[in-house]
C-alpha cells in the first residue's frame, strides 16, 4: 500500500492534480488561493496563483486592475505617482498640474529640470539671457527692461556706470539666482 499525499488544507488526495507545495506542506490549487492568495485592491476579487499580482504601498493588484484612474491606461510597465490613494499615469498628471514653459508654451514634466521666479516658469534650456542668448541655468541674472540678462550682458550692455571712472555701479543693482 502506498502513502497517502494529500492536501494539508482539504485532505483530498493530490495523485495526478496541480498542487502547491508551502513550507513542506502540499495544497491543492483551490485551497492555496483561499489560503493564501491576496486581494486585488481595485476589483477586490482574489488574484490567483496563476494571475500576475502587482504591489504598491501595501496594497496588491491584479496585472489588468493596476490603471490609471483618469484614462485607463495600465500602469504596470509605466511611471505613475499617488494622488490621494489614487495612481495616476505621468502624462494625465502633467496634464492636469504641470506647469507651461513660459518661452515655448510646452509642459514641463515632472521631474525635468526647471526654473521658476516671479511666478513664472522655464524649461533649464529656455530660460536665456536677452543679450548673448546662452542658457543662464542656475547662474546669477538681473531682470531689466522686461528681460533677465546674465550679469556680463547686464553690465556691458545695461548697468549704470559711475560718471567719472566709467566703471560698472554695482550697488545699484541686485543679482538674482534660482
Amino acid at each position: 500500500m502506498s502513502d497517502r499525499f494529500d492536501c494539508k488544507n482539504c485532505h483530498e488526495s493530490l495523485y495526478g492534480r496541480k498542487y502547491i507545495q508551502v513550507e513542506d506542506n502540499p495544497h491543492c490549487i483551490p485551497c492555496y488561493d483561499h489560503l493564501y492568495a491576496n486581494t486585488c485592491q481595485e476589483c477586490k476579487e482574489i488574484i490567483t496563483h496563476n494571475s500576475k499580482e502587482l504591489f504598491y504601498n501595501d496594497r496588491y493588484y491584479h496585472e489588468h486592475c493596476f490603471r490609471c484612474v483618469r484614462c485607463t491606461r495600465s500602469l504596470a510597465d509605466e511611471p505613475f505617482t499617488s494622488q490621494d490613494d489614487a495612481l495616476v499615469c505621468s502624462e494625465c498628471y502633467s496634464n492636469e498640474f504641470s506647469s507651461k514653459c513660459v518661452v515655448c508654451d510646452k509642459k514641463v514634466m515632472p521631474g525635468s529640470k526647471m526654473l521658476e521666479y516671479s511666478g513664472s516658469t522655464w524649461h533649464e534650456d529656455c530660460f536665456v539671457c536677452h543679450g548673448c542668448e546662452k542658457p543662464i541655468g542656475a547662474e546669477a541674472f538681473i531682470p531689466a527692461e522686461n528681460n533677465y540678462y546674465c550679469v556680463p550682458c547686464y553690465e556691458g550692455r545695461l548697468a549704470p556706470r559711475c560718471s567719472h571712472c566709467n566703471k560698472v555701479n554695482l550697488a545699484s543693482h541686485r543679482n538674482f539666482a534660482f
